[in-house]
C-alpha cells in the first residue's frame, strides 16, 4: 500500500509509475494457442495433509495470522470457542456503499476505537491535545502515525506467548507513513522548493522520526470491552532511531559500510512500514516498502561520484531527489548525523565518512521481539531487499523448511519466497531473536515467473544461476551480498514476471494455498497484458479516465505437491475488482451491489475459522461511489472456475487475452462487511485467540486535506474518530459480535 504519495524531484509518483525499465514480458514464453482447462486443472496438488498452517496477509504481511502450534508451557488458557462447522457460511449482511465520515459495521457488531494517533503508551505521558503542539520529545512513548499491518500475540499469565489467549495480548503493528498537515501546528514549515526546498523546526523532523515505525502495546478485554494498558512493561516503540543490527549474507560487507556504522553491522532506525508477517517461534516481522523516497540525492551533483553499478542499482530503486519528507536538508546536523543519515550523496572521502551507503542499509524484513523490550531487532538481509510489502508464512511443518511469500509493492514489479536451509524445530517457540538467526539467515530465496499455460516456476536468486553472474552485460554480480541488496536487478535477469502492483500475500490454512493481492496498475497497456495480469480497459472517474488495471484482482497459486519448498506452482485468478456495473470483460468476477470493490490490498485468513478470507481496499479509483473497505470471502481453490478469453479495449485498439479465472463468488462468497471514513485507507488486520474480537486499522482519514485550510476545520475532509471539527487521526478499531460469536460468520 501507499499512503502519501513517494515523489521523484519532477513530482511523480514513483509507486505509480514504477522503475522496472526491463523488457522482460509478463511472460517470455506466451504461447499463441488458447489455454488448455484440462492441462491446467489436471496437474493436481496435495494439501498441506497434517502440516501446521500458518495464514496472515503480507503485507500490509501480514495480518495476525500464527501456526497452530503447542504455545510456551503455560496454564490452561480458557476454554476455546466452539470450531467452527467444516462448511462455513458467512454470517452477517452485507454493509452497503458508503461515502460518509464513519465507520459502517453490519447489524449485530460493534466497533469500538481502540489505539489512535499519539495516544499515550508509558506513564507521566500527558493525553493527546491533537493540534500539533504536544511534545515532540514525547512521541517516541505514543501511538504512531498511518497504523498498518498488524499481529496479536496471545500472552499468558506468566507473560509468555500463548497463541490461543482470548482476553491478553500484544497488539503490534507498523506505522507507515504520516499525514503531516494535522502532525504539526499548520503542517510541515518549508523555505525554498525543489531541490532547494528546506525543513526549519527541529521539533516537527523529531516528531516525524517518533511516529513512523512499530507500536508493541498490551491490550486486555473485560467482558466484552477492549483496551490498551498505558503502563504496561511490555509497550515499546521502535521507529526511526532505533539501533538495529544486520544479519545474513549482507551484514558486515561494503555494501552496508556507513559513517555510523564503519563495519556493516548496524544501522539506525526502520521506515515506512507497510505490510508484515509472524514467526512460528513468536517473533514480529515489519517489512520497508517504500523506503527509497526518503533519501536525499540529487542526480545532477552525485552522479558524477558513482559507479555505473551503482547508477543502475539507484535507478533501479528510484534514490532521487530532495527525500520526501526533506529530513535532511535540516541545519545544523547533530554530532550523530540524525539529519544527514538521510543524505545518501557522496560526500566525504570513503564510505565509513558519510552516508552514501544510508539507502542500502533499508529494504529489508525486520524482526521483532516482542517479549523482550530490551533486544536489538535484526534486518534479515537473506531475505532480499526491495519495496516489502510482506512477509507471510507459510505452511509450518515439523522436519521441513519455513517459508516467507513477499510481494514488492511497485507497478511492474515481482513476487518473491523464502525458504530456509534448516528444518522446523517446534523445540524453537519462543526462542526469539536467537531462533531467528538459525531459520532466516540463510535459505533459497526465488522470484515466481507466470507461465501462459497456468503453471509457474520459482527462480532461485542467487549467484552463478539464472544468468546472475559477473559476465551479465545488464549488471555485473560481484557477490552475494550483491545479489541480496541488489534484488531487484537479480530478478530482472532471471526473467521474472512483472505484476500489476504485487501487496499482501496471505495462505490459506485449509489447503495451504498461497494469495496474493495485485492492487492496481495504471502502466498496464491493452497490448500488454498476459494470463496473469490479464485486463487492460478504462474505469472513467467523474468523467476522467482510469486506463490500464485501475481496479485490480487477486492472484493464487499452489506450491506442486503442497511443498512450498517446491520449485513450481500452478495458478489461476481468485477475483477481479470492478463495479457491479462494468462489463463482462471488466467484471469477470460477476460483482454485485454488496461486494463490489476495487484495489484489493490488505488480506488475512482468519486462524479461529479457517478459511475465512478478510480483504481490505486501498482505493482512489472507486472513491467517487464509496470508501474504502473490508470484505468477507469464502474462496474455494486453484482450478474451481475456468479458462476464458477477454476482449480488451482502449479506444480504437482491441486485443484479446487469455487467462483463468476462479469461480464467481457470489454474495454467499463474499460480502462486504465494514466501510470506513472519508479518504482514508482499510488495513492491517488481527484477530484474538478465540476469534471474538477482530482489530482492524483506519489509516489517514482525511489526508487529502489542503494545508491551505488547516485553520478552518470545516473545510477537513474528515474528523474520524475523535469529531465535532477535530484533526483526523489514524486509528485502531476493534470489532465484536454483541451475541459474543465469532466474527464474520
Amino acid at each position: 500500500m501507499t499512503a502519501n504519495t513517494r515523489t521523484d524531484a519532477a513530482g511523480i509518483d514513483l509507486d505509480d509509475v514504477g522503475t522496472n525499465p526491463t523488457s522482460n514480458p509478463s511472460f517470455t514464453d506466451l504461447i499463441a494457442s488458447r489455454l488448455s482447462r484440462r492441462h491446467l486443472f489436471g496437474l493436481g496438488v496435495g494439501t498441506a495433509g497434517t502440516a501446521l498452517l500458518q495464514a496472515c496477509g503480507g503485507g500490509g504481511g501480514a495480518g495476525a495470522g500464527f501456526p497452530i502450534l503447542p504455545p510456551v508451557p503455560a496454564p490452561p488458557p480458557p476454554p476455546p470457542a466452539p470450531a467452527p462447522a467444516a462448511s462455513l457460511k458467512l454470517g452477517f449482511d452485507a454493509v452497503a456503499k458508503s461515502l460518509a465520515d464513519v465507520v459502517a459495521v453490519p447489524a449485530g457488531y460493534t466497533a469500538s476505537v481502540l489505539y489512535r494517533l499519539g495516544d499515550p503508551i508509558a506513564s507521566g505521558v500527558p493525553a493527546y491535545v491533537n493540534n500539533g503542539t504536544d511534545a515532540a520529545n514525547t512521541f517516541d512513548r505514543r501511538a504512531g502515525d498511518h497504523h498498518d499491518g498488524m499481529t496479536f500475540f496471545g500472552v499468558n499469565a506468566s507473560g509468555k506467548w500463548d497463541a490461543a489467549n482470548p482476553s491478553r495480548g500484544l497488539l503490534v503493528m507498523n506505522h507507515e507513513a504520516i499525514t503531516s498537515v494535522f502532525l504539526h501546528p499548520t503542517g510541515q514549515t518549508i523555505t525554498g522548493s525543489g531541490a532547494a526546498a528546506v525543513r526549519t523546526v527541529s521539533d516537527e523532523v523529531l516528531r516525524e522520526f517518533y511516529v513512523h515505525g512499530v507500536s508493541v502495546i498490551e491490550v486486555n478485554r473485560a467482558g466484552v470491552s477492549w483496551s490498551y494498558k498505558q503502563d504496561s512493561s511490555f509497550n515499546r516503540r521502535v521507529h526511526t532511531l532505533t539501533e538495529m543490527n544486520f544479519s545474513g549474507p549482507a551484514a558486515k560487507t561494503d555494501y552496508l559500510k556507513t559513517k555510523y556504522s564503519t563495519d556493516g553491522s548496524k544501522t539506525r532506525g526502520t521506515v515506512n512500514n507497510c505490510a508484515n508477517g509472524t514467526t512460528p517461534w513468536g517473533t514480529y516481522l515489519t517489512c520497508e516498502e517504500n523506503w527509497a523516497g526518503y533519501f536525499r540525492r540529487i542526480t545532477g551533483t552525485d552522479n558524477a561520484k558513482r559507479s555505473t553499478k551503482e547508477l543502475a542499482s539507484f535507478a533501479r530503486y528510484g534514490v532521487a531527489g530532495n527525500g520526501r519528507e526533506l529530513w535532511a536538508t535540516f541545519t545544523p546536523d547533530t554530532a550523530d548525523n540524525l539529519y544527514g543519515r538521510w543524505n545518501t550523496e557522496v560526500i566525504g572521502a570513503t564510505a565509513t565518512d558519510d552516508f552514501r551507503n544510508g539507502s542500502n542499509t533499508y529494504g529489508w524484513v525486520v524482526e521483532i521481539d516482542p517479549f523482550t523490550t530490551a533486544s536489538t531487532p535484526r534486518k534479515r538481509t537473506a531475505l532480499g531487499r526491495f519495496g516489502h510489502e510482506g512477509a507471510c508464512l507459510g505452511p509450518v511443518v515439523v522436519g521441513k523448511p519455513l517459508v516467507w511469500y513477499m510481494g514488492d509493492d511497485s507497478q511492474n514489479e515481482y513476487l518473491y519466497k523464502f525458504v530456509s536451509t534448516r528444518n522446523w524445530d517446534a523445540a524453537d517457540i519462543g526462542g526469539g531473536i536467537a531462533a531467528g538467526d538459525k531459520y532466516m539467515d540463510d535459505g533459497k530465496l526465488y522470484v515466481a515467473k507466470f507461465k501462459a499455460d497456468g503453471t509457474g516456476d520459482w527462480l532461485e536468486l542467487k549467484l552463478g544461476v539464472n544468468g546472475i553472474t559477473a559476465s551479465n552485460p545488464a549488471y555485473a554480480f560481484a557477490d552475494a551480498a550483491d545479489v541480496l541488496v541488489n534484488t531487484r536487478l537479480a530478478a530482472d535477469v532471471a526473467g521474472a514476471t512483472k505484476m500489476d502492483r504485487p501487496e499482501w500475500t496471505a495462505v490459506n490454512p485449509k489447503n495451504g494455498e498461497v494469495y496474493l493481492t495485485l492492487t492496481n496498475n495504471s502502466a498496464r497497456a491493452v497490448t500488454g497484458t498476459d494470463a496473469a495480469n490479464p485486463r487492460s480497459y478504462n474505469d472513467p472517474k467523474g468523467g476522467v479516465a482510469q486506463k490500464g488495471n485501475p481496479n485490480g484482482h487477486i492472484i493464487r497459486f499452489a506450491d506442486t505437491g503442497g511443498d512450498p519448498a517446491a520449485v513450481t506452482f500452478k495458478w489461476d485468478v481468485y477475483m477481479f475488482g470492478a463495479r457491479s456495473t462494468a462489463s463482462a470483460d471488466v467484471n469477470l468476477s460477476a460483482l454485485g451491489a454488496d461486494n463490489d470493490f476495487s484495489s484489493p490490498d490488505g488480506m488475512w485468513f482468519s486462524q479461529a475459522a479457517p478459511g475465512l478470507l478478510w480483504i481490505e481496499t486501498d482505493d482512489g479509483k472507486y472513491t467517487d461511489v464509496t470508501n474504502c473497505m473490508l470484505l468477507g470471502a469464502l474462496p474455494g481453490k486453484v482450478g474451481d472456475g475456468a479458462a476464458k478469453t477477454i476482449t480488451n479495449v482502449d479506444g480504437g485498439t482491441t486485443a484479446t487475452q487469455a487467462t483463468f479465472v476462479g469461480k464467481a463468488p457470489g454474495t454467499d462468497g463474499l460480502r462486504r462487511f465494514l466501510v470506513g471514513p472519508v479518504d482514508c485507507e482499510i488495513t492491517g488486520i488481527a484477530e484474538s485467540g478465540d476469534g471474538r474480537a477482530l482489530f482492524v486499522n483506519i489509516q489517514h482519514p482525511g489526508e487529502n486535506t489542503a494545508k491551505a485550510d488547516i485553520n478552518d476545520p470545516g473545510k477537513f475532509l474528515s474528523h474520524w474518530p475523535d469529531g465535532d471539527k477535530t484533526r483526523p487521526r489514524s486509528a485502531t478499531v476493534v470489532i465484536t459480535k454483541n451475541d459474543g460469536g465469532l466474527i464474520g460468520l
